[in-house]
């Protein structure tokens, strides 16, 4: 596919956006990046914000099909994967596929579900494929989770594992609107008359797929590639860091930085694409040490002190 072409669909899929979720326009263009680089996301933010909206809307535009799985403290693993059942008539098992086989799942307050079944995702989203009783599926393409959670109850939740977490190209939050912004929510809402906004298709799933392959015709500098690394070092020797960024969050930093320099409309990369992104893409990723946990320290204040005293290439 042409990088115009690519770029032309992805001005339609935001304008189309555009029209149901209000003043998030920056968020959005991070979380398709993802979705062009083949990754997953997850949105963590306060009830109501329209993150499942968000992906929902995102999906439909898309023409891709979108599941939802509603995360509870009883779901079970087959429940996500799907099971095989005995088929009397037949004598023979049959496999019946769960939820995961679609192109965008959402799974909705992921950090609800024990421990078991929220790794039931780790093979889904890392290899695309789920094996069950020996047996191997390749999920369908394109293969995206769209997982969310809530940052402000902890009771009956269990937290995510770091392992788990790294497997997220991103962590972002849509973000209270202003007011000009919550005014026009409001105003939409009369004007449409209906509590389900609508949207229309704009691409399919086979242009998603063409989408995600043009991005390897993306240039990017050596120089930016050293930029990355210096970031992605400096987070291995920050003083409050115990664990830093691994070399596959650094591989994830440069495709979303690819797919980020399509959404603008170039064919090549520039520093400042790698510093929007190096937020959502990185903080996620570490972990800091026990003493830093009580101080006014966070992850998201690490990556940016990191971006200032790396200076970025000239290009």
């Amino acid at each position: 596919m042409e990088m115009k072409e690519a770029f032309n669909y992805t001005m339609r899929i935001l304008n189309e956006v555009d029209k149901v979720i209000v003043d998030k326009r920056p968020q959005i263009e991070v979380i398709l990046a993802v979705i062009l680089s083949n990754g997953h996301v997850l949105l963590e933010d306060y009830p109501g914000m329209a993150k499942t909206l968000a992906a929902k809307t995102l999906a439909k535009t898309l023409g891709c099909e979108f599941k939802r799985i509603q995360f509870t403290p009883d779901l079970l693993p087959a429940d996500i994967t799907g099971y095989n059942m005995y088929n009397q008539a037949e004598a023979r098992f049959e496999f019946r596929p769960g939820p995961i086989f679609t192109n965008i799942l959402l799974a909705d307050e992921v950090n609800r579900a024990p421990p078991k079944t929220q790794a039931a995702l780790l093979e889904a989203m890392q290899e695309r494929q789920v094996t069950i009783d020996g047996v191997t599926y390749k999920m369908k393409t394109p293969f995206v989770v769209i997982a969310t959670q809530n940052p402000i109850e902890y009771e009956g939740t269990y937290p995510l594992p770091e392992a788990q977490l790294d497997r997220f190209m991103v962590k972002i939050g849509l973000g209270y609107p202003d007011d000009r912004g919550e005014i026009e929510i409001l105003s939409r809402r009369i004007a449409r008359r209906s509590d389900y906004p609508e949207v229309e298709r704009v691409v399919t799933q086979d242009i998603v797929v063409d989408m995600q392959v043009s991005l390897e015709d993306i240039y990017i500098e050596n120089s930016l590639l050293k930029y990355i690394v210096d970031i992605v070092r400096a987070t291995r020797e920050h003083e409050a860091v115990a664990v830093g960024v691994s070399p596959r969050g650094g591989e994830m930093l440069m495709k979303l930085s690819r797919a980020y320099a399509l959404i603008k409309g170039r064919d090549y990369v520039i520093p400042d694409d790698i510093k929007t992104l190096a937020i959502p893409s990185l903080a996620h990723r570490l972990v800091l040490k026990h003493e830093f946990w009580l101080r006014p320290v966070s992850p998201d204040k690490i990556i940016e002190s990191i971006l200032k005293e790396i200076p970025p290439p000239k290009v």
